[in-house]
């Protein structure tokens, strides 16, 4: 029965090309019931090809790579995919952070510090004072228009500068759009590389963050922008 077996997987390893065929193999092909068993696997190989030459190939799913940092603000959960960081979150659990990222991105989920190696040493830099403006490629690709321009305008205030919603607003043409702005801030999903922190209230309080406001007054403060909760 193994024998059967062997022969057949070298059988059919040779016809697809994978391996060439043993000496025994070759000897058994000369013979009448060689001879007869190879052109059945033949047309059995045929009427596969036939069978599947127009089915549509299954799509496949984006990878998306995570992992865990560990920092002054607590610990952070990164993402990336092929084109860039995605996601940085401050308070969900690991499990809930994948299943979030299944659910919203459509992706498999691969856990790798060495793939998001870049990022990690970036973010490590940034708190330990090594580094304030971050060059990483950002996926922009499942971010909303009207969010793109909110977070670029927040990723174009530099270190040690805080500004107002409402000057947010005015920077991206929509000076009556301070609470949208807000809203579009409050879900940033890559907090910290994009400085959502460096936005505040136009009365001179912190207003809001995602992860907290002693979080946003830590990150302020390591900056070099004191300000009271």
């Amino acid at each position: 029965m193994e024998t059967l077996k062997t022969q057949a997987d070298e059988l059919i390893a040779m016809l697809l090309h994978d391996a060439e065929p043993s000496p025994q193999l070759k000897r058994w092909l000369e013979t009448d019931a060689g001879r007869r068993e190879l052109e059945a696997y033949r047309k059995a190989l045929e009427m596969l090809d036939r069978a599947y030459a127009h089915a549509p190939a299954a799509p496949l799913k984006p990878l998306v790579y995570y992992t865990a940092l560990r920092t002054p603000v607590g610990r952070l959960l990164i993402a990336a995919t092929e084109a860039g960081l995605v996601r940085i979150s401050f308070r969900q659990d690991e499990a809930a952070f994948v299943a979030e990222l299944r659910r919203q991105l459509k992706a498999d989920v691969v856990k790798s510090a060495e793939k998001l190696a870049s990022i990690i040493a970036q973010l490590e830099n940034y708190f330990a004072g090594k580094q304030r403006a971050f060059d990483l490629p950002i996926d922009w690709s499942r971010i909303a228009p009207f969010q793109r321009s909110v977070l670029t305008a927040a990723l174009n205030i530099p270190a040690g500068q805080v500004v107002s919603y409402g000057e947010i607003a005015r920077r991206i043409g929509r000076p009556a759009a301070s609470r949208a702005v807000g809203q579009a801030l409050g879900h940033n999903p890559m907090p910290i590389v994009i400085p959502c922190h460096r936005v505040v209230a136009s009365g001179g309080g912190l207003g809001g963050y995602t992860g907290g406001l002693r979080v946003k007054q830590k990150l302020l403060q390591l900056e070099g922008v004191f300000r009271g909760a």
